[in-house]
């Protein structure tokens, strides 16, 4: 196939395009490096078949086809973000999306679009199925990324209504695994980094809510399985190991090792209490279930935040 992969840069979407190149298709991979690593592109590059174009997608696609299979993973994505591109993160949902789907169906492509289990909001229903709606606050200081995304998910399901696109959507729930961000904002780097440093690990109120993460390598199967397959509306990919933030955080320390101690700080607004993916469906329609251990995972990305800290 030839395969667009908007986003390219950015932590998931530098592991899709890397798969993507492995089983031996031409990837043209877009991107405006706004949350996105250069080393990444730099990595990429090094592929005789991939070509990198740095791009804006709130702008419109002037790319040479043909495309297979576009996929869309250009979104900032980190609670950081979530202030300062408000307005970006708005428009990528929005005109990003929209101008993707454009593309999509000039080229006869299939799409597959990234959702988030942030579209679940505060959920009330525990673990979340794909058919519960959410509890999702439209002003919260996570609005721009929670709603961006719902709006991005009623976009994708009518425009592939009207125009006849193949469209496919995943939400993923917490992953992990090398190259995330540094300076990340969310919980595993800041307790890798902190640990590295041996600096107390912050913990947000009394590290009783809970998350369950799935390791990348086992997210991307999910979304290239899911990609190849008929499966139409949203599909959970993640991992249904669920875990408190406080015994994740006593994992990253026992891992890295040192002395770090646990420091209790305030929660920010519209935090979720819980987060557990329901994946029967994933199971049934793409006999797809995560195989890494949250302690194998957890190795493997801690040895590559230490090959980054040692090059600094």
């Amino acid at each position: 196939m030839r395969v667009l992969v908007a986003g390219c840069a950015g932590f998931i979407g530098y592991h899709l395009t890397r798969r993507y190149l492995n089983d031996g298709h031409a990837v043209v991979g877009v991107d405006n490096l706004a949350s996105g690593s250069n080393r990444n592109v730099r990595d990429l590059e090094a592929e005789e078949r991939f070509a990198f174009h740095s791009h804006d997608i709130t702008q419109p696609l002037a790319i040479e086809g043909p495309f297979d299979l576009v996929c869309n993973l250009a979104c900032p994505a980190s609670p950081i973000d979530f202030d300062p591109l408000r307005l970006e993160i708005l428009a990528v949902c929005s005109r990003g999306v929209w101008n993707l789907l454009d593309f999509a169906r000039s080229q006869g492509a299939r799409f597959l679009h990234t959702s988030t289990s942030e579209v679940y909001g505060n959920p009330l229903e525990h673990p979340q199925k794909e058919s519960y709606w959410g509890n999702v606050n439209p002003i919260g200081p996570r609005s721009c990324y929670d709603e961006g995304k719902r709006f991005a998910e009623a976009l994708v399901t009518a425009y592939g209504a009207k125009h006849g696109v193949a469209v496919r959507m995943v939400r993923i729930f917490n992953t992990y695994g090398p190259r995330m961000r540094l300076a990340d904002g969310r919980a595993l780097p800041t307790f890798i980094a902190q640990a590295l440093a041996g600096k107390p690990i912050t913990i947000h109120g009394d590290g009783s809510q809970t998350r369950s993460f799935c390791y990348v390598d086992d997210l991307i199967d999910g979304l290239v399985r899911l990609a190849a397959s008929d499966v139409e509306g949203p599909v959970n990919i993640g991992n249904p190991d669920e875990v408190t933030i406080r015994q994740f955080a006593e994992e990253v320390i026992a891992i890295v090792g040192g002395s770090s101690t646990l420091e209790l700080v305030p929660r920010p607004g519209d935090d979720p209490n819980v987060r557990r993916p329901d994946i029967a469906r994933a199971r049934r329609e793409l006999d797809w279930q995560p195989q890494v251990a949250r302690r194998d995972g957890l190795q493997k990305t801690v040895a590559w935040f230490r090959t980054v800290d040692s090059a600094h």
